[in-house]
């Protein structure tokens, strides 16, 4: 499942430094992230909903929109400046926020996933107990003597 997850937030099966690295950045820098109802960590960020419809809650999609919004704000290009080092923090913490996204979609897949499959196999042992339950019934008066006797 980490590999499904590192590669679902990172496009890459198998280096899980580029992961660890923005993660690094991010809490050397303590990225804050502004939300609507206040200031949150990179932690916090896990504890956020995807989405929400409810009124004064926040979500990671929320605070999605709200940093592209300033990326996009910000990304007048010049050929002659520098680019900001607030520019970088800004595109850092947008990056968290989308790796944060794609491992809960990963996670949110995964867990659907397992759900279906745990929901067939009742299905098929279901069955299974069916077929069973009918070959006993099929079973004449001796044999189902013999198999008591054997008990």
């Amino acid at each position: 499942m980490d590999q499904v997850i590192d590669q679902a937030t990172t496009g890459i099966t198998s280096d899980a430094s580029v992961a660890n690295n923005l993660f690094e950045r991010a809490t050397r820098l303590k990225l804050r992230f502004t939300t609507e109802y206040g200031m949150v960590s990179v932690e916090d960020l896990w504890d956020l909903p995807l989405a929400t419809t409810r009124p004064r809650t926040t979500s990671l999609d929320d605070v999605a929109k709200a940093l592209r919004r300033e990326l996009r704000d910000t990304e007048e290009e010049s050929f002659v400046v520098a680019a900001k080092k607030g520019d970088d923090r800004l595109a850092l913490s947008f990056e968290v926020v989308k790796h944060i996204i794609a491992v809960r979609l990963a996670e949110a897949e995964a867990a659907k996933t397992a759900r279906q499959r745990a929901e067939k196999k009742q299905q098929l042992l279901g069955v299974l107990a069916r077929k069973q339950d009918a070959a006993l019934e099929n079973m004449t008066e001796a044999e189902i003597k013999a198999a008591i006797e054997e008990l």
